[in-house]
């Protein structure tokens, strides 16, 4: 196993910069996700581990060796790509052992290796098919096997499950935690799925046009989002966000104003809000850390809203309200549901509330560990 760092990489494709001075530490024997949306840069970092790419500028390590200017085949890294990208005419056996073939390796350690790996990921009965017998299930562990026969020291997995149906994703991504624990291989996952990334995941790399927007556990990426892009690209639904007035702003006590309702902080949060630059600061809170009430109450922010649309997914309901010109969404229980055009408050406990600074649009109560 190896931890792989990257030293201020940069990776320009003409004039779109993919990739900017990002440095970023993958521990040893650790699983990270990097997880961004579509054109974020984050296949871009996995191909540029990999040795796929050779970025513009910048240093990869592994273990503390320079591999920047080594070919993929020299860094023993198993790579599955999104479409497994099998050899249609090749059986499964010989799928999985074309790298060892690649090393020359004698056919009785291959055959060995083979059927390990197979057993491993429950396929030996699979060994003599062709990709086209497969499902999408048979063939995401067939590539899966294929990555890891030669003994990666870094497996890299680009977006794996995405051809999956949605029950299967499930599934399989409970076995990659596994395995990846029972091995102990250092494991960087691309995805765009935030339901895969925290699941999964020990470590969580947030990116966003190129950039590292958080690096942090999934815990504190869903709670603690260092800025705005983070808080409302994680979550399902996403985070509130409600631009709100400044009333007052003094160290000791800080009052915000949010469609007609008024909330005050005390302590180091309005020492914070305080030492804003404007007139506005930014609320953001979880859908499902908020609950409706006929009536305000004076320890919650209370915000007067409308009932916009209920949508009843069994276990519970989403709701969305109409507050001002915006929007916000509630998570009720399934005994809760609220009529269209009702009135209701929204009340959010204080501790739920993020506050973001309008401009930077960083979290002013985030702390870098």
């Amino acid at each position: 196993m190896v931890e792989v760092s990257l030293e201020r990489v940069t990776k320009r494709f003409g004039r779109v910069v993919a990739l900017d001075q990002v440095s970023l530490v993958f521990e040893d024997g650790k699983f990270t996700a990097l997880l961004g949306p579509s054109g974020s840069g984050k296949t871009t970092l996995l191909y540029i581990i990999a040795g796929i790419y050779k970025p513009t500028s910048g240093r990869i390590y592994f273990g503390g060796e320079d591999v920047t200017d080594l070919p993929p085949n020299k860094r023993n890294v198993g790579l599955v790509f999104q479409n497994y990208a099998l050899y249609p005419h090749m059986t499964v056996y010989d799928n999985i052992a074309f790298p060892l073939r690649l090393r020359k390796l004698p056919e009785s350690k291959i055959d060995r290796k083979v059927r390990e790996v197979a057993k491993m990921l429950r396929i030996e009965e699979l060994l003599d098919r062709y990709p086209s017998q497969l499902s999408g299930g048979q063939q995401q562990r067939v590539a899966l096997a294929r990555a890891l026969v030669k003994e990666p020291t870094v497996l890299l997995l680009d977006e794996p499950l995405s051809n999956l149906d949605a029950l299967l994703r499930v599934s399989i991504r409970a076995e990659l935690k596994r395995l990846q624990k029972d091995l102990g291989i250092t494991t960087i996952y691309v995805t765009h799925d935030q339901a895969e990334a925290l699941s999964m995941a020990d470590t969580v790399v947030v990116i966003d046009r190129g950039r590292v927007q958080q690096v942090d556990t999934p815990q504190n990426i869903y709670n603690r989002p260092r800025n705005l892009f983070v808080a409302t690209f994680i979550g399902s639904p996403p985070a509130n966000v409600l631009y709100a007035r400044l009333t007052e702003k003094n160290p000791s006590l800080a009052c915000v104003e949010v469609n007609k309702a008024r909330f005050c902080f005390e302590g180091e949060r309005a020492a914070r809000l305080s030492r804003l630059g404007g007139e506005e600061v930014v609320l953001a809170f979880r859908p499902e850390r908020a609950r409706l009430g006929t009536e305000p109450r004076s320890d919650m922010l209370s915000i007067p809203a409308e009932v916009y649309v209920v949508e009843t997914l069994g276990r519970e309901n989403v709701v969305t309200l109409v507050v001002g010109a915006s929007m916000v969404k509630v998570v009720t229980p399934p005994s809760q549901v609220p009529r269209l055009g009702e009135s209701y408050y929204v009340l959010v406990d204080p501790r739920d509330v993020m506050l973001f600074d309008p401009v930077t649009e960083l979290n002013i109560d985030y702390i870098e560990a």
